[in-house]
C-alpha cells in the first residue's frame, strides 16, 4: 500500500520477528514518546502492554496523532472487499490459512491476515492485493484493550462470510462464563449481510446453541476426506469449513483440492522442528484442554507405537485457573508430561492459587509420569535426559515454549 510501517515492542523473541525481517520492517525496543518522532501519522495499538494505556498511545494522543486499536485499523484495510471471518476458539489460524491457499490456487488475489509467525507456502502470514476482491481475517473474540475497552476484537469488522470452527469457555479474565462467550459470538454473527453465510461446525454444541436462535443465511460442514499435506482429524475438520467457504464463493472442486494440497501447516501449529538423534521433536499451539486432546491424538495416530513425550507450558494464571480440571486430564494420550511455570500475561496479576507446580499435582491423578520442569533451561535439560531414540516430542502453548527448540540444539 505504499505505507512505511515501523514499531516498538519488548525485548523477547516473538515467532514474527523472522517475517518482520524479511520484509524489512523494522522495530524499536522499549516504549517511550521518543519513538514518535518523526512525527508518524498513525500509531496502531494491539492489546498487549498496556493497550490503549501504552505509553506511546497516550503520548501520541497528546500530540494530536491518530490512534487505532488493531482491529480497528485491520477493519479499515479490508474496506472495499468481501470479508471471509474465521472464528473460533481453536482451529481458527489454520482454517483461515487454508481458505486463502484455495482462493491463491484458484487465481483470485486474496489478502490475508493472519495470526500466526508464517505461512510457508503462502510465504508470509499477511498480504495485501490491490485488486483481488476478497479479504481473509482471523478474527479474534478477545478484547481490543483488555480493562480498557473490552469490545470483542471480532466485532469491528463488518464480514460477507463468517466461519465458525467452535466455541468453547475461553478468556477468563474478559467472559467470566461461557455464557458471555456465547453472547459476544452471537453479536458477531448477527452482523452478517442477507446475502452472506454462517458457515459452522454442525458437530459443536456450543454453536449450535447460538445458531438455532439466529435469523441469518448458514450452512452446516462436517469432517470430509479430503488429501491433505497437514495431519490429524482436526485438520481434516478445518479443511472441511475451509472447503466450504470456498464454494460459497464458487469455487471449483478441482482448485479447492489443489489449494488444500499445496498447504503444508503454519508456523506453530503442528509444526515438525526438526528430527535428530533418532527423535521427531514437534511445536504446538495448543493452550486448551480440548486442543491438547486432539493434539496429543494425532501424535498418537501418526506415530503409533512411538513413546510420546509431552511438555507445556500453561499459559495465563486465569485461563490455567478457570480450567484445571479439564487441563489435568488433557494429557492421556502422553506417554511422558513435563509441566513448565505459567506464561504469565503482563495484563493480568500473579496468582499463588495456581502454578505449574499444582496443575502437575493434578495431573498426576490421570498420568504415572509426570514432572514438573519450571523454566526453559530446566525444561531442556528435563528433555535431554528422558529422551531416547523413537521418541516423539512435543512441545504445546501459547507462551513461548518454542525458546525450547532453540536450546535443544
Amino acid at each position: 500500500m505504499g505505507i512505511k510501517v515501523p514499531g516498538t515492542d519488548v525485548e523477547e523473541e516473538f515467532v514474527t520477528d523472522e517475517t518482520l525481517k524479511r520484509r524489512g520492517i523494522t522495530w524499536s525496543i522499549g516504549f517511550n514518546a521518543d519513538h514518535l518522532d518523526p512525527k508518524p501519522d498513525l500509531v496502531v495499538t494491539t492489546g498487549a502492554h498496556g493497550g490503549l494505556n501504552n505509553p506511546e498511545v497516550l503520548a501520541a494522543k497528546k500530540l494530536g496523532i491518530s490512534v487505532m486499536t488493531h482491529e480497528e485499523a485491520l477493519s479499515a484495510i479490508t474496506f472495499g472487499k468481501e470479508v471471509i471471518a474465521v472464528c473460533g476458539v481453536g482451529g481458527k489460524s489454520t482454517t483461515s490459512a487454508m481458505i486463502a491457499s484455495i482462493f491463491d490456487v484458484a487465481g483470485l488475489r486474496p489478502s490475508f491476515a493472519i495470526g500466526v509467525g508464517n505461512i510457508p507456502s503462502l510465504g508470509a502470514p499477511g498480504r495485501y492485493d490491490r485488486e483481488g476482491k476478497i479479504f481473509i481475517v482471523e478474527a479474534d473474540e478477545y478484547a481490543v484493550s483488555p480493562g480498557v475497552d473490552n469490545t470483542p476484537k471480532f466485532l469491528y469488522f463488518d464480514p460477507k462470510v463468517i466461519v465458525v470452527t467452535n466455541i468453547e469457555h475461553d478468556h477468563p479474565d474478559i467472559y467470566p462464563t461461557i455464557g458471555d462467550t456465547k453472547t459476544a459470538f452471537k453479536k458477531f454473527f448477527e452482523k452478517l449481510p442477507p446475502d452472506g453465510s454462517l458457515i459452522f461446525n454442525e458437530n459443536d454444541t456450543n454453536t449450535i446453541d447460538i445458531v438455532n436462535s439466529l435469523n441469518v443465511p448458514k450452512q452446516k460442514y462436517s469432517k470430509e476426506n479430503l488429501d491433505l499435506n497437514v495431519p490429524g482429524e482436526f485438520n481434516q475438520l478445518n479443511a472441511s469449513a475451509a472447503a466450504s467457504a470456498a464454494r460459497f464463493f464458487g469455487i471449483d472442486e478441482g482448485k479447492i483440492k489443489d489449494g488444500l494440497k499445496k498447504f503444508t501447516g503454519t508456523k506453530r501449529r503442528f509444526e515438525k522442528v526438526k528430527e535428530a538423534k533418532g527423535v521427531i521433536f514437534i511445536d504446538d499451539y495448543a493452550h486448551m484442554p480440548n486442543e491438547i486432546q486432539v493434539t496429543l491424538k494425532a501424535v498418537k495416530n501418526i506415530y503409533s507405537g512411538k513413546r510420546i513425550i509431552a511438555v507445556f507450558q500453561p499459559h495465563t494464571y486465569s485461563r490455567t485457573k478457570a480450567l484445571f480440571a479439564p487441563f489435568a486430564e488433557s494429557f492421556s494420550y502422553a506417554d511422558v508430561v513435563g509441566i513448565m511455570d505459567i506464561y504469565a500475561s503482563a495484563r493480568e496479576k500473579k496468582d499463588d492459587s495456581v502454578s505449574g507446580r499444582t496443575l502437575t499435582e493434578a495431573i498426576s491423578l490421570y498420568n504415572e509420569e509426570v514432572e514438573y520442569t519450571g523454566d526453559h533451561e530446566r525444561t531442556t535439560k528435563w528433555i535431554r535426559e528422558k529422551m531416547q531414540s523413537g521418541d516423539v516430542v512435543i512441545t504445546m502453548g501459547a507462551g513461548d515454549i518454542f525458546k525450547i527448540h532453540e536450546l535443544l540444539k
